[in-house]
């Protein structure tokens, strides 16, 4: 399916104009790149926005409503930025990694570089990859990078990205108050009068105040966007330059920043269009509004096509210019710090399809970065008294569905899962196909375990060639595929899940193993389950051996899982260990007889984030507080 719209999309491209390839009869791009902020503009909309600069920059170029990042999360999300490629094909899918690219993947500006194209990054990169390296990228990376700082005659591309309203300006008060410190009066906010909190939050003065903030720094990010802009301008270069605003995903708060919905993935995208430009491309008027669906994965070869660069067949993403519209944008989240949680979005303009493959794990895992903010605070305490509102039923619930489907022209919030509604059957069946199709059009690498990959990457020359490497790799992928959706697809299933352990790829045996530790009860009424879990303990995969344990414990046969799952706290592979903490964490109980293993666990860690998980695990069954980094 996708191999054939790649195709359309290629075709597409021929038809679209080619633009003078020397100097500057091309256009300057400049990027003004926002940090965990949604479309809370006053040009998106929103009846308390004080953003008259981003205002304006939409009213003299074109405000896209449909937008969206394919990660709710900052790094993954950059790291498709710049490379065109979805973070979970290249293996930087996970939050704080440092994945092995493919050497015949670059990072978009150097192609501009190549065309003659100065390229300047003030200053975030962020990509979850060493090589190649920032200074390689750019022609300069740096808090003081420039595009005034270019040799005569080239044309420019310069990011430059606000801080400010990243969620420690919300979570730190001294952080909140230095941001916005020159706000006049006028440009403040009275949090009692914000009509606009989510419905899912407990409505409280503490969450009215973190949500006043987010609007204040936003404000205080605007006026810094209008001086970037005056400097364009005032240096004659505003119709010689298109100007592109976007933020990397949504707020920083529970249920928004790092979730797959609208409120993490929806963001603002404005772009100024030159007359020379819009006349080539045919773009919308200044001042109109477009609604074609965009991924983020698509400001690279949308960048390459503006700037009369071929755009190289490998990239994912396809140019929001021209005729060619796309039918979908997709997203995935992964590991989040300290927890993994594998789940995968597709969404066409009027529907959102969520597909949880891990949903034992409930929405409000514990996260330590989350957990010290004040929202989330004010939601655990509503949770523990009972008083969290009904439109955040689902999120608090202690396991998430399998599949969510929402209707966002009458459901914004998505707070209504209409997935298991008969009558939205057909959107149902066509959205999780699609979902399914782009998985195995990319190689969704997040099916694969991180140990895993940390363990196969170099070998395999990038995380990338595990599941692109010689030879055809579409069985390979679609046994993946098949195995991951099976392991919470119900009991039916277990005696596929059994066959599975013997598999010949290490993620088909780790999902076969979950899978069946996730139906304990019906696993262990099968004759000779708990005999192929003892032998799976004892797999060269050390994601496969943990998941096994963990499904010998669940079954209540915990002598060798424990056993193993210490074992695996002293593994010389950092994601096995974290893997095997937080399979100790979830058994709570069970767990209690590797305790003293878990706290020497605490003092031999360099990973904070196993760290992390041990600490929580330990405090819960001693009630012993530690500071945790």
């Amino acid at each position: 399916m996708f191999a054939a719209l790649r195709a359309i999309v290629v075709l597409s491209l021929s038809f679209l104009p080619i633009l003078p390839t020397r100097g500057q009869d091309r256009p300057n791009i400049l990027w003004l790149s926002a940090e965990d902020i949604s479309a809370h503009l006053g040009c998106y909309g929103d009846p308390h926005a004080i953003t008259p600069n981003l205002d304006a920059l939409a009213a003299q170029g074109v405000r896209y409503t449909k937008a969206f990042t394919t990660a709710g999360v900052c790094a993954p999300c950059r790291s498709g930025i710049i490379t065109g490629m979805y973070q979970n094909s290249i293996g930087t899918h996970h939050m704080r990694c440092d994945a092995v690219l493919p050497g015949w993947l670059k990072p978009f500006p150097l192609y501009l570089r190549e065309a003659g194209y100065y390229c300047t990054n003030n200053v975030k990169t962020d990509y979850q990859f060493s090589q190649p390296t920032p200074k390689e990228i750019w022609d300069e990376v740096s808090n003081t990078a420039h595009w005034k700082n270019r040799p005569t005659g080239k044309p420019f591309f310069a990011v430059f990205n606000y801080t400010g309203c990243h969620e420690s300006g919300i979570a730190d008060v001294k952080k909140y108050h230095e941001v916005t410190k020159d706000l006049d009066p006028s440009q403040r906010q009275d949090p009692a009068k914000l009509t606009t909190l989510p419905p899912y939050y407990p409505d409280t003065s503490a969450v009215r105040e973190d949500w006043k903030r987010s609007y204040e720094l936003i404000t205080a990010m605007d006026v810094w966007a209008g001086k970037l802009i005056a400097e364009l301008k005032e240096a004659g270069e505003w119709e010689n330059t298109v100007v592109m605003f976007w933020s990397d995903h949504g707020t920083g708060l529970p249920r928004r920043k790092r979730w797959l919905y609208d409120s993490g993935t929806h963001i603002p995208l404005i772009v100024h269009f030159p007359a020379k430009i819009r006349a080539a491309f045919a773009t919308k008027a200044p001042g109109e509004s477009d609604d074609r669906l965009v991924s983020s994965v698509d400001f690279a070869p949308t960048l390459l096509t503006l700037a009369g660069v071929a755009v190289p067949a490998h990239l994912q993403g396809q140019p929001f210019l021209g005729e060619e519209k796309r039918g979908f944008v997709f997203g995935a989240r992964d590991r989040m710090d300290e927890r993994y949680d594998v789940i995968r979005t597709a969404r066409d303009g009027r529907w959102r399809y969520v597909r949880n493959f891990e949903p034992l794990k409930p929405a409000t895992q514990f996260i330590n970065t989350c957990e010290n903010g004040t929202t989330m605070k004010e939601i655990r305490k509503a949770m523990a008294a009972g008083t969290m509102p009904d439109a955040a039923a689902l999120y608090i619930e202690p396991q998430k569905p399998v599949e969510e489907l929402y209707d966002l022209e009458t459901d914004p919030h998505e707070v209504h899962n209409l997935a298991a509604d008969p009558a939205h059957a057909g959107k149902l069946s066509e959205l999780r196909e699609a979902l399914a199709a782009w998985q195995l059009e990319i190689g969704d690498l997040g099916l694969v375990p991180e140990s895993e990959i940390k363990h196969r990457e170099k070998s395999a020359g990038s995380a990338f060639a595990i599941l692109h490497g010689s030879g055809d790799r579409a069985k390979l992928v679609k046994d993946l595929s098949a195995a991951a959706a099976r392991a919470s697809g119900g009991p039916k299933g277990i005696d596929a899940m059994l066959s599975g352990l013997g598999h010949t790829e290490a993620a088909v045996r780790y999902w076969s193993a979950t899978g069946l530790g996730n139906y304990p009860a019906e696993t262990k009424a099968k004759a000779g389950s708990a005999a192929d879990l003892s032998q799976a303990l004892e797999d060269k995969s050390p994601a496969v051996s943990i998941a096994a344990a963990r499904a010998l414990c669940r079954m209540g046969l915990t002598s060798k899982g424990l056993a193993l799952l210490e074992k695996r706290l002293s593994d010389k592979n950092e994601w096995a260990r974290l893997e095997a903490a937080i399979v100790l964490d979830e058994l709570d109980d069970i767990a209690r007889p590797v305790l003293a293993a878990m706290k020497s666990g605490l003092e031999e860690q360099p990973n904070k984030y196993i760290i992390r998980v041990l600490n929580k695990a330990v405090n819960d069954l001693e009630g012993t507080a530690r500071e945790v980094p």
